[in-house]
């Protein structure tokens, strides 16, 4: 996916806390569960960045992780679980984008397979499509009532910023802007503060965690987090794509244990 073009942050600015700071209080509350990324559920037929899957597919892939005791669930729910040493047998699910999709191509495959998920939405977008894909094809976004839809049948809606843009080369006040605010649109939306946020890009710093921690967030998902970046606020993810089937989940599966040594 493309890269935005917000001016870049000044690297040198007292902000830019150190990893530290994020990273040590969380070390022994969040071990680095497994969580799984899908972005649109639809046709892959024309598909430049691989973040497509098919119903079909999403149907093998779940029905992999049942038959190996695994169950798909909603990050916040995951991390719950692992607080209380009951994690074991879950693995997060994520959809990032908040595509309208969602409630047609994945919905119904999950419940298929008794599951839950995560989606991140994007309500400066809401109803718009991925316009900062410029690649395409262009995808409508899911709207107010497809994000009631899909917190109806379980789903947890949690934020990816207001416009999808790198939060890392925002200034202060953008930063504020695209944490603070699209968590108040989301709880004016569903009546509850989103507890999950979603780095756009998977690009996250200290600043960056720091300030999605402050702003009351319980947990941030990126996808390989800079080296001294851990705990809930710079959670790793594995990319799932249209080509993963049993072979390559096994070995996506090993990768994640292996980073866990």
């Amino acid at each position: 996916m493309s890269a935005d073009t917000a001016p870049p942050r000044d690297q040198t600015s007292p902000a830019a806390l150190s990893l530290t700071a994020v990273a040590a209080p969380v070390a022994t509350a969040v071990r680095r569960p497994w969580i799984l990324m899908y972005h649109s559920v639809s046709d892959p037929a024309h598909d430049p960045y691989g973040i497509t899957v098919s119903p079909a597919r999403l149907d093998l892939q779940l029905r992999w992780l049942r038959a190996r005791g695994l169950t798909g669930v909603s990050v916040a729910t995951l991390l719950r679980a692992c607080a209380q040493g009951r994690g074991r047998g879950l693995v997060g699910l994520t959809f990032d984008d908040g595509y309208a999709d969602f409630a047609d191509g994945a919905l119904p495959v999950l419940r298929r397979h008794d599951c839950t998920a995560t989606l991140f939405v994007l309500p400066g977008r809401l109803g718009g499509d991925n316009v900062w894909d410029p690649e395409g094809p262009r995808r409508p976004l899911v709207d107010e009532a497809g994000i009631r839809t899909a917190g109806k049948a379980g789903t947890e809606i949690a934020s990816h910023g207001l416009y999808h843009v790198d939060l890392t080369r925002l200034d202060d006040e953008a930063l504020r802007e695209e944490t603070l605010r699209s968590r108040a649109w989301l709880r004016e939306v569903t009546g509850r503060d989103p507890e999950g946020f979603c780095y756009p890009y998977g690009t996250v710093d200290g600043r960056v965690a720091s300030a999605v921690r402050s702003a009351g967030y319980a947990y941030g998902c990126a996808i390989r987090p800079p080296a001294g970046l851990g705990g809930p606020y710079a959670l790793p993810r594995t990319h799932i794509s249209q080509a993963d089937r049993s072979a390559r989940l096994w070995a996506k599966r090993l990768g994640h244990r292996a980073g866990l040594r």
